[in-house]
């Protein structure tokens, strides 16, 4: 297992960032079988990648979302399905991508600080929610198809790896 990750390009370079990151978070994968385990090392990857102000995964526990590991001031424990941008990312089984969490109804400001979000869903082979990626950046319209179509790969490598 890897205990540093390597980039050679600074964050802002995104899109070879996550060309990087991807197969390093696959190698932290590897081997390791806890749900918990994995996600955080993902978690702390992803943060030590783009430094964004929140970075975590809820998984669905007992019909809500549970928090689990996340990298960031302290968050929402537990959301309902359809509520906020997790619930409803949830209740859709799809991605969302919020350029500005203030306009997005039924926001759940976990922090005032968030400013855009995008939330992601992890599923098992029978194609349901098993667990969500949840990434607030601080800044408005922060992420781009870039961030979409990569945390989308993080989350297929997850998927393969714990859930199906």
């Amino acid at each position: 297992m890897a205990e540093t990750l390597i980039f050679s390009v600074p964050k802002e370079n995104r899109t070879i960032r996550y060309k990087e990151l991807i197969p390093q978070i696959s190698s932290l994968l590897d081997g390791e079988l806890d749900e918990i385990a994995c996600l955080a090392n993902a978690t702390a990857a992803i943060n030590e990648a783009f430094s964004f102000f929140w970075i975590g995964f809820y998984r669905v526990m007992d019909n809500e979302l549970v928090l689990g590991p996340f990298q960031g001031p302290i968050a929402c424990t537990r959301i309902q399905k359809s509520r906020g941008v997790c619930g409803t990312a949830w209740n859709l089984n799809e991605t969302i991508l919020v350029p500005d969490v203030d306009l997005f109804p039924g926001h759940i400001a976990c922090s005032s600080a968030s400013k855009s979000e995008i939330v992601i869903p992890l599923r098992n082979s029978k194609g349901e929610v098993m667990s969500i990626l949840d990434v607030d950046s601080d800044t408005l319209n922060d992420f781009t198809d870039t961030d979409q179509l990569n945390l989308e790969l993080i989350c297929l490598e997850l998927q393969k790896h714990l859930y199906d």
